[in-house]
């Protein structure tokens, strides 16, 4: 199978301390690396502010993933504990161009 490269970008509750907020990062970027992806960065893209509430929250930090990977199996389980995370308010994945 082709390698390809795709784009996460996950919503994180504000009001998470520092070292909570990094704990949780690098247990996904984890989960994404033990499922066979590759990470090329992964880094905390601003604080911005929502046009409605989510989850009663006004405002989140977003955070953007970029990895490459030959196989759908590290999305699916990034995408199935991302929903069962109290911390990421969304997240979306999405397929880059090569």
């Amino acid at each position: 199978m082709e390698t390809r490269k795709y784009e996460i970008t996950y919503i994180i509750r504000p009001d998470m301390e520092e070292s909570a907020k990094s704990d949780l990062v690098a247990r996904f970027d984890k989960i994404l690396e033990d499922n066979g992806a590759t990470i090329a960065d992964s880094k905390d893209w601003s604080t911005r502010r929502f046009a409605y509430p989510i989850d009663k929250y006004t405002e989140g930090t977003y955070h953007v993933v970029n990895l490459t990977t030959d196989t759908d199996e590290a999305l699916n389980e990034f995408d199935r504990l991302a929903k069962f995370n109290d911390d990421i308010l969304r997240h979306m994945i999405i397929k880059r161009e090569a």
